[in-house]
């Protein structure tokens, strides 16, 4: 209604100044009897009213839509009113419609087209990383070391890209079944004995209660406890000299925890943290921070329906939990 009236009141206003108009000039001209032309002004004013009301009904399903924003892209390809305008106007939108949609599809076949690359890049890289660490143990030290500290460090990140690029279709990537955490645990740590050694800090595994199985994807969960893992030793390296890594039950949920007594997060940083490519006061001081893990861990953890919870003293302790929701904790099955 207040559409309708803001797009007619340049014409009521007219018609009502016309109508004063004509009173006023009759009236000076003094001719007339002025019964008659107010009776006369009246049915006109009359039956513009019911002008007015005749195309406000047969127009009110247009103006209601041009009101009430759309909540789906489906909608503009909604029918109004059998008007000129309201036809046309459904016209122009089904238009824009197909031009969206035409760009939409070229859009992501470029996307697609980018992912593909990216993924096929980080494969062929990691062949020339393995020759490059096979050649490095024929050297001496500490050139060898040194040549094998930088080839994971690559792979790291070749790693963190490869994930990224598979986090687009990790619906499709699951394969739930059931997942002894211990035996994780075990296999993050095996795979990361250098990096440890490298910064000097080693995992403390403490299980509160053996054989703790949870519904979950490995391969994913994988990837989370190495990155909460491999967070853990960084920001503690020159602070302290180990990790925790806990697995235990709390009202029936199981939690796989990382426990650095390393520097901690700042406050300001805590909301932030889970954002991607947000690097923090923390991340500044270390180069090797992309600001992706983080948020990496959350993405996955949210699609696997698991829980992630973050806690921190500035200067002492930081700990992640993984909480697999008693649904997911098949331990006592």
């Amino acid at each position: 209604m207040k559409l309708f009236i803001r797009e007619h009141r340049l014409l009521i206003g007219l018609q009502i100044a016309q109508s004063i108009l004509v009173c006023v000039i009759l009236w000076l001209d003094g001719t007339g009897d002025m019964a008659t032309v107010f009776y006369a002004i009246f049915l006109a004013l009359f039956l513009f009213s019911c002008y007015l009301l005749y195309r406000y009904v047969t127009r009110r399903k247009f103006y209601k839509r041009l009101e009430t924003p759309m909540a789906s892209l489906d909608e503009s390809l909604q029918k109004t009113e059998h008007v000129p305008v309201a036809e046309a106007f459904d016209q122009l939108l089904k238009s824009q419609y197909r031009l969206y949609q035409q760009k939409i599809n070229e859009t992501e076949t470029r996307k697609e087209e980018h992912l593909t690359f990216i993924d096929r890049w980080v494969h062929q890289m990691k062949t020339p990383l393995s020759v490059i660490e096979l050649t490095a143990r024929d050297l001496d030290e500490p050139e060898s070391s040194n040549i094998r500290e930088e080839t994971e460090r690559i792979k790291t990140g070749l790693n963190t890209v490869l994930y990224m690029a598979r986090l687009r279709t990790i619906e499709q990537d699951f394969r739930i079944k059931p997942v002894l955490l211990e035996n994780l645990v075990h296999e993050v740590n095996q795979d990361n004995k250098r990096y440890f050694i490298r910064h000097d800090v080693y995992p403390k595994v403490d299980t509160e209660r053996s054989g703790i199985t949870v519904e979950s994807d490995e391969k994913w969960l994988l990837f989370i406890m190495t990155q909460l893992i491999h967070n853990a030793v960084k920001y503690s390296a020159g602070k302290s000299h180990h990790v925790m890594l806990s697995l235990y039950e709390r009202e029936e949920a199981a939690i796989f925890e990382v426990k650095d007594f390393g520097i901690g997060i700042p406050e300001e940083d805590r909301k932030r943290a889970f954002n991607p490519f947000y690097t923090g006061a923390n991340g500044r001081q270390y180069r090797e921070s992309t600001g992706m893990g983080l948020f990496l861990v959350k993405e996955v953890a949210d699609h696997l329906g698991h829980g992630v919870e973050m806690e921190s003293v500035v200067g002492k302790e930081t700990t992640f939990r993984v909480v697999f929701s008693p649904a997911q904790n098949i331990t006592q099955m």
